[in-house]
């Protein structure tokens, strides 16, 4: 069976690193991309139009939480998740599988599929491959998420390589749950832990299904960069090389710096949103702490270099006032300005392999970052 992609070009390769484009029927997505996340239907404090606006060509939902509330039945009658929310772009939605290890004491495995309770009302659910589907057609999603079980960091090895199994058995129930949908797509999620036979074998069943993308699950759950790292030294390699590849949940500026480096194309992360509601700002020069005193007269702003919203039109005294007097305003802004920053970074990032300069873009991003924040001087 061909592992050729139907809707994923491979533009320019600079090493690893892979410029592309994924196309929908709600457009394009320039790859190595980032997608904000929007967990309940909306990216927390942070307009559709700003997200735009910042540069985002794909969003992420959550299918776990859209399930509990206001369910995706209901949603599906409002004609699916990109009326209810007012976003017309394409949705990644995930598939409940992250839910099924943060949820370790409300849950119950089976090879059926998962019970849990709501984290909301206690109220009991029951979650297949079958259902999460279901869920997500419900939903409208662009881009749909085979149902797997996802370990933490922690987990033996043993478990994990029974984990990976029943996940692999998931995978072919929810391709055959989604059967022949036109203008939609649907990956499977690699899994394994931190063991290289593992990846292969799951990687190996996955590309015989013959899945549109492929995600790297099992990440981002504990362990440090390093670590994460010599995963994706080499089990990107194991997937097909005409298909995308998103490694689920990452992450922070320098995580996704060193998985471009390595192959990856897609990803998405709450850290611009929920840094921007603790006061937290990204820049090119490092994080900034907008809540620290030396901030109360400073009328520069976030970054000199930045032409979003925030950067244009407010210093960062100013910032620093919203956040001591706990105003909804600044979180709305450091987000704004957040989601800016990280879809700069991903241009900046497509511009350097476009031009073969990925290798000084990444030494001139961490040199930066060495430097720090002048005013911290």
């Amino acid at each position: 069976m061909s592992n050729k992609s139907k809707f994923f070009n491979i533009l320019k390769t600079d090493g690893k690193a892979r410029l592309g484009k994924i196309t929908t029927s709600r457009g394009v997505v320039d790859t190595p991309a980032f997608m904000p996340v929007g967990t309940a239907g909306t990216v927390k404090g942070v307009l559709p139009e700003n997200v735009k606006l910042a540069g985002s060509q794909i969003i992420l939902g959550n299918t776990y939480h859209l399930m509990l509330r206001p369910g995706s039945e209901l949603i599906s009658r409002f004609g699916g998740l990109h009326k209810f929310m007012n976003w017309k772009l394409p949705i990644l939605t995930d598939s409940g599988g992250f839910q099924v290890m943060s949820l370790s004491k409300l849950r119950k495995i089976s090879e059926e599929g998962v019970e849990f309770s709501s984290h909301i009302d206690g109220s009991k659910h029951f979650v297949s491959p079958e259902r999460s589907i279901e869920i997500q057609l419900n939903l409208g999603s662009d881009i749909i998420m085979a149902f797997d079980e996802c370990v933490d960091s922690e987990t033996p090895l043993e478990k994990v390589a029974s984990s990976m199994d029943r996940s692999m058995r998931w995978a072919k129930r929810s391709i055959a749950a989604f059967g022949s949908q036109s203008r939609k797509f649907i990956f499977g999620i690699q899994q394994g832990g931190f063991d290289e036979k593992l990846r292969l074998e799951s990687s190996k069943i996955l590309t015989d299904l013959n899945f549109d993308g492929y995600a790297l699950g099992g990440l981002a759950v504990g362990e440090g960069q390093e670590e994460m790292f010599k995963v994706l030294d080499f089990a990107p390699e194991f997937l097909p090389q005409e298909k995308p590849r998103y490694l689920m949940g990452v992450g922070k500026p320098d995580d996704i710096i060193g998985a471009v480096e390595r192959g990856i194309d897609m990803f998405d992360c709450v850290l611009p949103t929920r840094s921007g509601r603790t006061g937290q700002a990204h820049t090119r020069m490092g994080e900034i702490n907008l809540r620290n005193a030396r901030h109360i007269k400073d009328d520069q702003p976030l970054d000199f270099l930045c032409s979003c919203y925030t950067c244009v039109n407010y210093s960062r005294a100013y910032l620093n006032h919203l956040e001591k007097a706990n105003e909804i305003l600044g979180s709305v802004l450091l987000s704004i300005h957040n989601i800016s920053y990280y879809q700069e970074l991903m241009k900046g990032i497509r511009e350097a392999i476009s031009n073969n300069e990925l290798k000084t873009f990444v030494e001139n991003f961490h040199e930066r970052r060495k430097i720090g924040d002048l005013l911290e001087l």
